[in-house]
């Protein structure tokens, strides 16, 4: 079944998603009058090809990601340094946890795809498992290891029967998303599946 993705602030740059791929990129109301049986999802804010996260190892592998219910003892963010090394050795499914967590909170910010060498089979399980895109990361990093990195790296611009990845951000145009952080990230689809949706 065809599904056509639209967001409010850029009807102009509409995707038509045919199982793992995109049949049509364009106009929403041109691809809505050739595909009148497609399913429609609506979005608010921008519709954009997803972001780039260069620290996949420091967030997958050096990181602890807590669980939701360890939260009122160790916060929801990441955790780095020695606390996250005793984490992570703490038992021997906290490793693959936390890298299954760190992922769904880097879907859950528009990430579709990771860069860095990855070399623990428990990230690369759960990189392979969401589908993310692997690319090279930059000689340099700017800053931190960050779910929302500065600055924020878009993939190119996508295209018709390229792979179906994208992310739908609630703010009205790029310049906010720069100024307002990956964490408006309202949808995020990987393979043509819908993997992070906010509530």
């Amino acid at each position: 079944m065809l599904t056509l993705h639209v967001a409010e602030a850029s009807p102009e740059a509409a995707v038509l998603v045919d199982g793992a791929h995109l049949a049509a990129v364009g106009p929403y109301d041109e691809l809505a009058a050739a595909h009148p049986d497609a399913r429609v999802r609506r979005w608010p804010g921008i519709l954009t090809p997803g972001l780039l996260n260069p620290y996949g190892p420091e967030l997958l592998e050096q990181a602890y990601h807590p669980d939701p219910r360890e939260a009122d003892r160790l916060g929801t963010e990441p955790l780095f340094g020695l606390r996250a090394r005793a984490l992570l050795a703490s038992a021997p499914t906290a490793r693959g946890a936390s890298a299954r967590r760190g992922v769904q909170r880097l879907l859950a910010h528009g990430t579709v795809a990771v860069a860095g060498e990855i070399r623990g089979r428990e990230a690369l399980d759960a990189v392979r498992r969401a589908g993310l895109a692997v690319g090279a990361r930059p000689a340099t990093l700017p800053g931190t290891p960050s779910l929302s990195p500065v600055p924020l790296v878009l993939l190119p611009a996508l295209t018709a029967g390229g792979p179906a990845r994208f992310a739908v951000f609630d703010v009205p145009d790029r310049d906010a998303l720069v100024r307002q952080s990956a964490s408006t990230c309202v949808a995020t689809v990987v393979g043509g599946r819908l993997v992070h949706r906010r509530r």
